[in-house]
């Protein structure tokens, strides 16, 4: 990522376009402040240096047929970084793997997994995930209910640690 300049009005499009990422620029500029053209010419910085990695719509996934959610903590028998970038390539690999994070303790991966029903997730645990190399041991936890999922990063907390700083 390149550094650039990265100032209060930058966040403010951040912390907009992550809440509402279908505004048009000018409702854009006009929330955060200026003009049309700069605000556009910001966005497209933001988005060229990395900040920005694109816009997706927020589909509610049992609402189109995947009632299944499962967490799945792998641990692997390697940990070399030959072997840990292969897994993370597998799971780039896999349409049920929705998240794949690397962590240090106990398991090296979890897996944020869904699919439309129990039956497929377990095909999916069964002939894909536990008989792939380097798989040592895989525990799942099915989510019961979602309490909070909220996507991005909370600008009020960086703006809060920026005015200390100042």
């Amino acid at each position: 990522m390149v550094a650039m300049k990265f100032d209060p009005i930058d966040r403010m499009i951040l912390a907009e376009l992550q809440a509402d990422g279908r505004m048009t620029n000018v409702e854009l500029a006009k929330r955060v402040g200026i003009s049309a053209p700069p605000c556009l010419r910001r966005v497209r910085t933001l988005e060229e240096n990395g900040f920005i990695r694109g816009y997706h719509a927020d589909v509610d996934a049992r609402a189109l047929g995947f009632e299944v959610q499962v967490f799945a903590m792998v641990g692997l028998v390697s940990q070399a970084e030959v072997d840990l970038s292969a897994f993370e390539e597998k799971c780039q690999n896999w349409p049920l793997v929705r998240e794949c994070h690397m962590l240090n303790g106990e398991v090296d991966f979890v897996l944020k997994c869904v699919a439309p029903d129990l039956l497929t997730f377990q095909n999916f645990l069964t002939e894909d995930l536990t008989s792939a190399d380097n798989v040592a041991s895989v525990k799942t936890s099915l989510v019961i209910r979602g309490a909070k999922d909220e996507p991005g990063v909370p600008f009020d907390v960086l703006e809060k640690r920026l005015e200390k700083l100042a």
